[in-house]
């Protein structure tokens, strides 16, 4: 499968809570990188990060931009926090495809309800 493939389809599956669907589509050899926490994972430590993940609910693909074996998609993430509050965050997931599968990513998210008033922002 090409970048365009492969991501569409990894949003689709992480929505689904199809975790076998999941490991289907990394190379065995799957490095991801969280760029927020410096976390390195590994195919089953990723796919076993998003299994586990509390409170998770929904991944919608909202944007996908590749060109064969390279490949960026932005999604929103839902989840509902430790008290039943909706938690809404934002992934970029940069990707690089090897035989097919997915190799490298790189993730970085944002808390979407973190956003600075205007007020508050500096004059530019």
């Amino acid at each position: 499968m090409d970048a365009a493939t492969l991501l569409t389809r990894l949003a689709e599956v992480i929505d689904a809570h199809d975790w076998d669907g999941l490991a289907a589509l990394l190379h065995p050899d799957l490095t991801c990188r969280l760029v927020h926490t410096g976390e390195v994972f590994d195919r089953d430590g990723w796919v076993r990060l998003n299994a586990d993940y509390p409170g998770f609910q929904r991944m919608l693909l909202e944007d996908l931009v590749a060109d064969g074996d390279r490949g960026v998609l932005r999604a929103k993430v839902i989840g509902t926090s430790a008290t039943g509050d909706d938690l809404v965050f934002s992934v970029a997931s940069f990707a690089t495809v090897r035989d097919g599968l997915l190799a490298e990513l790189t993730e970085v998210w944002a808390d979407v309800d973190q956003r600075a008033p205007e007020a508050t922002r500096p004059l530019t």
